[in-house]
């Protein structure tokens, strides 16, 4: 019995080719990559247009019923783990500013963190994790089925009935995720630098109102937004276009979440800098504690 081969890899990863052939495999499958992002590119497009169809997306059955699954169940995980992550904050840095008679200031720091990046970030790792690698496997395992065909034989567009809601409904409940996150992180902080630690309580909300300013949790919200749209896409477009069988679905699960993360943080980056240079321009450089 021959042994099985993974289909999944490239072929120029598991044969061995003369260096000719090598560039050619290699080159055709970068052309295949290309092809690929041009047709997630057409999904983008065709989801975009589908927003505007409310008929096919405006029901309970369809976008209530998802806002419910992707944002209320998700409430419990985030808040846990936003208010260790703040907790984890206060332990580690608050050695460090006691060293320098500073403890005080650390709420300033931890809030500004966690409400300008960390909570963001964090809420659509978790969101990426815990709702995109389920929107992958549902869409994914209707298309190994053929549901979307049935779907498309009968007149029903799949993209605006199944990717729509879904994709509104990352879209609309992560900021609110992302602000149950931030307050999680920041009731972690504040217990344990002033319940454990004993640091004054006034000087630590008064340091924090200092360093954030109201665009700092403008920009952590824009960040959300942009995270969850791109979750939402790249969740739905793995499911369709996963390969057949349950070892497709298995593999479009796991691909989509890694392409998520890698999504969320170059979207991070990116609009780290733009939201930056936005502030720049608005406050002439001026540091928050200032303001």
């Amino acid at each position: 019995m021959p042994e099985p081969t993974d289909n999944s890899a490239p072929r120029w990863l598991t044969t061995m080719l003369t260096p000719v052939t090598f560039l050619a495999v290699l080159g055709h499958d970068l052309i295949e990559r290309l092809m690929g992002f041009g047709r997630f590119v057409r999904f983008c497009g065709a989801a975009g247009l589908g927003i505007l169809d409310t008929k096919a997306w405006l029901r309970r059955d369809r976008l209530l019923r998802q806002l419910y699954l992707i944002g209320t169940t998700s409430i419990p995980v985030l808040a846990i783990t936003g208010g260790f992550i703040g907790m984890i904050l206060a332990f580690e840095g608050y050695r460090q500013f006691q060293s320098i008679g500073q403890e005080a200031r650390l709420g300033g720091v931890i809030n500004l963190s966690v409400v300008k990046q960390i909570g963001p970030v964090l809420a659509a790792v978790m969101l990426a994790g815990r709702v995109g690698c389920s929107l992958t496997a549902e869409l994914g395992t209707m298309r190994v089925t053929e549901q979307l065909d049935a779907m498309r034989a009968m007149g029903s567009d799949p993209v605006r009935v199944l990717v729509v809601p879904r994709l509104l409904a990352c879209v609309l409940v992560i900021p609110a995720l992302t602000v149950v996150s931030n307050l999680c992180g920041v009731i972690g902080g504040f217990l344990i630098t002033t319940r454990f630690y004993d640091a004054d309580q006034q000087l630590y909300w008064r340091y924090s109102e200092a360093f954030i300013s109201w665009y700092d949790v403008f920009s952590g919200l824009v960040k959300s937004v942009f995270f969850g749209a791109g979750i939402g896409l790249v969740s739905c477009w793995k499911g369709f276009a996963c390969k057949p069988g349950a070892e497709g679905v298995g593999e479009a699960t796991t691909d989509s979440f890694v392409t998520s993360f890698i999504t969320i943080i170059i979207m991070s980056l990116v609009l780290a800098k733009v939201l930056n240079d936005i502030d720049f321009m608005i406050h002439g450089g001026v540091d928050s504690v200032f303001r």
